[in-house]
């Protein structure tokens, strides 16, 4: 997904800053200008004047009514704008079967007679869903701001999330962000946020409270909490306290800052009881250590993908920190990975393939894509070739809640022969990509530029991605791990404790356990070997490890998935 910043000419926006992907070619750009409002309908006048399309002459101008309501008329500009945008960009050229000309011409006489601002705001939702695709939308400004917060990964607030529990609807805190005003003032997971300012939050959802927390750098906010438990909400085998344990009030003033939201957190899990006689050495690993096979296994956690980048740096942070994480944990001795991408909604598809080279040797391809030119495929690779940071066995866990650059990452996992996924459903099934245009009223239009499928060719888009292996016996899942929440490092010791209960881990355990045993009893036939014939065996134990890794499955058909 790619934003795309500023008005369009004609608009009085400013001029654009573009920063989508490279293989988003859908922007608007000045050759591509034909269709445009043209300067005399803007101001007071009564009239719209458009060229609808480059096959029209530029005297063949259709003039469409101007409402003498300033929300009205608005409205109208901003319904020229997203009709311009979608006209230019959006992946089906036939729109879906509608002449593009003649829903501009019908919406905007609605909107003229619609009598009130969100009124002729609602055309514009209208006009869009005539295209029959649910991911190009509009959004108003103050949603806008809620998704630059998440796939910026920065914000201006106090640095905690926060979400209602479940069975009384109390306000709480999930965890503090690590550095940030909430966490060095002392509050703790499990905290409940009684009041803002000096306003009850009885009955508030988390956006209505994060709105009132978020603000300006340096302007402070009052908080009052309530501190019954330490532990975090939802954990298995820590029930509530009861209700007659005291309460302890706290009222704290918290300076609004940027704060840094990382979405992606690590630790290590208890290694897997291996097999009698299993070899007790792994291959060496890319920093030159001898691993041993009975080392934990590395646990990564990506509650979504981000754009957050350094002005200084040319690596986005996400990916700094997803490297970090690799390296930590090969220092640590980790003999096998798990990488859960439950409930990750997506993101940033740039995101997933700097991610995914972090995983893989080389340049492959990480997904294939077609966009509105025709029906030749794409191939999406690897741009930036290299090694990757650990050839340990992977594991991928999935659920219905993986979407879109999860999706991508994971069927580049897979059908590269590096990660066995498991889950039990498929993934959500969003094999198209937006790009996002800000509107020059604040709002941002979400616009389809592109379908994608994994690198074997398989439809993602409504069907999803079918695990190679389900998580639980007998078909219901039986996981007790709520996957998806953002955690500080000072909560590892509850997250491991939960994760040990959670099903699909449980299951992975189980998958790599059998995939270390390849690879180190391969390992260890090679260091016997002496001389020239060593080089042969290593040769079979990367081999053996390459079968590991793909979950010692034949390659898969299409019909598998």
């Amino acid at each position: 997904m790619g934003i795309i910043r500023g008005g369009l000419p004609g608009f009085g926006g400013q001029t654009r800053l573009l920063t989508a992907d490279e293989w988003l070619s859908h922007a608007l750009g000045p050759n591509e200008l034909a269709k445009r409002v043209i300067g005399a309908a803007l101001g007071t006048t009564t009239a719209l004047s458009l060229i609808l399309s480059p096959a029209i002459a530029a005297s063949e101008l259709v003039r469409l009514p101007a409402s003498t309501d300033p929300a009205v008329f608005a409205a109208q500009r901003t319904l020229v704008e997203a009709w311009t945008i979608v006209g230019h960009s959006f992946v089906d050229p036939a729109f879906n079967g509608h002449d593009w000309e003649v829903e501009l011409r019908e919406h905007m006489m609605k909107a003229y007679n619609s009598g009130d601002g969100s009124a002729a705001l609602g055309e514009i939702a209208a006009m869009l869903e005539e295209l029959g695709d649910p991911y190009t939308r509009r959004i108003p400004p103050e949603e806008y701001a809620a998704f630059r917060v998440s796939s910026d990964g920065e914000l201006q607030g106090v640095g905690m999330l926060i979400a209602n529990e479940p069975v009384n609807g109390h306000l709480l805190v999930l965890a503090p962000i690590k550095g940030g005003p909430a966490d060095r003032a002392g509050i703790l997971p499990g905290d409940e946020v009684t009041s803002i300012n000096g306003v009850s939050t009885e009955g508030w959802n988390g956006e209505k409270a994060a709105r009132l927390l978020r603000g300006k750098g340096g302007t402070e906010v009052h908080v009052r909490l309530a501190r019954r438990s330490a532990g975090i909400p939802g954990v298995p085998a820590r029930p509530d306290p009861p209700p007659a344990e005291p309460v302890e009030y706290r009222d704290v003033s918290l300076r609004r800052e940027r704060v840094q939201l990382s979405p992606l957190f690590f630790t290590t899990l208890p290694a897997p009881q291996l097999p009698p006689g299993t070899g007790g050495l792994m291959p060496i690993s890319t920093d030159g250590r001898v691993r041993s096979s009975s080392g934990p296994v590395g646990y990564i956690r990506l509650t979504s993908f981000s754009s957050n980048t350094a002005a200084e740096m040319r690596d986005p942070i996400q990916e700094l920190e997803m490297r970090d994480a690799i390296q930590e944990l090969e220092a640590a001795g980790a003999s096998a990975y798990i990488l859960d991408l439950r409930n990750n909604p997506g993101g940033l598809v740039r995101s997933s393939i700097d991610i995914a080279r972090l995983w893989l040797d080389g340049s492959p391809v990480v997904f294939n894509v077609s966009g509105r030119e025709g029906d030749e495929l794409q191939q999406q690779v690897v741009d930036t070739p290299g090694a990757a940071l650990t050839h340990r066995p992977l594991a991928v866990l999935v659920n219905g809640g993986s979407a879109s650059a999860s999706e991508i990452l994971s069927g580049a996992l897979h059908d590269n022969a590096r990660a066995v996924v498991l889950g039990d459903e498929h993934t959500y099934g969003k094999g198209r990509i937006q790009s996002v245009f800000e509107l020059q009223d604040g709002s941002a239009l979400f616009v389809t530029v592109a379908r994608y499928q994994t690198p074997a060719g398989t439809e993602i888009d409504r069907i999803g991605i079918k695990p190679d292996r389900a998580c639980s016996m007998g078909g219901a899942p039986t996981n007790t791990f709520v996957a998806g929440l953002p955690m500080v490092p000072g909560s590892s010791e509850l997250l491991v404790e939960s994760l040990m209960e959670d099903s699909c881990v449980m299951a992975a355990r189980d998958v790599l356990q059998q995939q270390v045993a390849v690879v180190a009893n391969a390992a260890t036939v090679a260091s016997q070997i002496p001389g020239p014939a060593r080089g042969a065996a290593a040769a079979a134990a990367a081999a053996a490890r390459v079968q590991a890794a793909s979950g010692m499955r034949r390659a898969p058909a299409l019909t598998d998935l």
